[in-house]
């Protein structure tokens, strides 16, 4: 049955992800942005619980009642539930309590999948509940990564697992684009989510885009020219940040005794030059390409220019905030809620990066962060 293996082959996925972790690696939480690992694990089988087998799976035990107040994220039409910020205190339910909380919703579903034909409204929910897991194992590995190399030890996460240090194009390779109109927006069949719907035509003069993402060599030229130093490559808010935060180079970057270091997936190892550089904010890519002469490309022109690029190794910062396309509309109920409260202040980011799930990106996939933000895997590609 294709639904029933397309559920377990998903959550099977997210724990899979957490099987390098210790019990103690499940708890903690940094900051806000990042959320202990075992609250990811019951906030994705919450949902499954919440929106498909409560109202629909008849004579369906709850596993807990309280387990709504804590694992709901930002749905406001679903109840109360705890602050984002003390996700970390959450010493309970302990990690054993989750992984019996996912084997008896797994449980429930499997039997609610075989003995049920799903309505298109309730297809449409279910695989709008596999994509909401989907971006949570990404969300899983940037976490993961961020409590692990902000630990004083620098823990490897997995050993084995190698980052990308992949061949790039001759540096200075540009795909240059005729001005004209272009069709922007999800068509055809399969799942987007409602922010990429709205197809539409937009025009855009001539341009050029880069073939290749900046490398962690060209940005430590940026670097070592002293562009965190000089004010005339940032926006006002971007050097603001700079000087509230002491930022002089990526995340997970250290200068050791005169050598360049970065936290990887097998700790702490020496920068790879060729790599494209990871986990920069708005603000330190739109500097990087003043300093180049450059820009950032928009949403629009990276959309169309994406079919001739190779992508999906870095979610890439784009010139566009995230707004509303024509004729968005929010869906009623909780599900209204995903996407369309959030457009505001963020910057939009295409693309992928190596975390991605697979079968998850898409040309017109549109991300979203705040600019100052760079625990994901986001890079530059440069616009002109």
């Amino acid at each position: 049955m294709l639904l029933k293996k397309e559920y377990e082959t998903v959550r099977r996925r997210t724990e899979q992800i957490c099987a390098p972790l210790k019990t103690e690696d499940y708890v903690v939480q940094p900051v806000v942005d990042v959320s202990p690992p075992k609250w990811h694990l019951g906030h994705t089988t919450w949902f499954f619980e919440t929106f498909i087998l409560i109202p629909n799976a008849k004579d369906y035990t709850v596993f807990d009642p309280q387990y709504n107040y804590v694992f709901n994220s930002y749905y406001e039409s679903v109840g109360a539930r705890v602050i984002r910020t003390n996700r970390g205190n959450l010493s309970r339910p302990a990690v054993e309590d989750i992984m019996r909380y996912r084997k008896h919703v797994d449980a429930a579903m499997i039997a609610f999948l075989e003995t049920t034909a799903l309505t298109a409204e309730l297809q449409a929910l279910f695989t709008l509940g596999l994509n909401h897991e989907e971006q949570h194992q990404e969300l899983l590995y940037t976490d993961i990564k961020y409590i692990l190399g902000h630990n004083p030890l620098f823990p490897a996460y997995d050993p084995s697992r190698k980052d990308i240090s992949p061949v790039n194009n001759p540096s200075g390779s540009w795909l240059n684009m005729e001005a004209g109109i272009y069709d922007i927006g999800f068509t055809g069949e399969g799942f987007c989510f409602d922010n990429e719907l709205g197809r539409h035509k937009v025009y855009l003069n001539d341009y050029a885009i880069s073939n290749t993402l900046v490398t962690n060599t060209e940005y430590l030229d940026f670097i070592q020219a002293g562009g965190y130093q000089d004010f005339r490559y940032w926006h006002a808010e971007g050097w603001d940040w700079v000087k509230t935060n002491q930022a002089g180079s990526p995340m997970y970057w250290y200068n050791i005794e005169g050598q360049w270091m970065h936290y990887t997936w097998q700790g702490l190892q020496p920068l790879m030059p060729d790599a494209p550089v990871a986990h920069i904010s708005y603000y330190e890519a739109a500097a990087y390409a003043a300093w180049k002469g450059c820009r950032l490309p928009t949403e629009f022109e990276w959309e169309a220019a994406a079919p001739l690029l190779s992508w999906g190794l870095r979610w890439e910062w784009t010139e566009s905030a995230y707004l509303p396309y024509p004729g968005f509309a929010k869906a009623p109920g909780a599900i209204g809620e995903y996407n369309g409260k959030f457009m505001i202040s963020q910057m939009v980011l295409r693309g992928g990066s190596e975390v991605t799930s697979p079968n998850h990106s898409r040309i017109t996939y549109r991300n979203f962060f705040h600019p100052s933000l760079r625990w994901q895997f986001t890079g530059i590609r440069l616009a002109r």
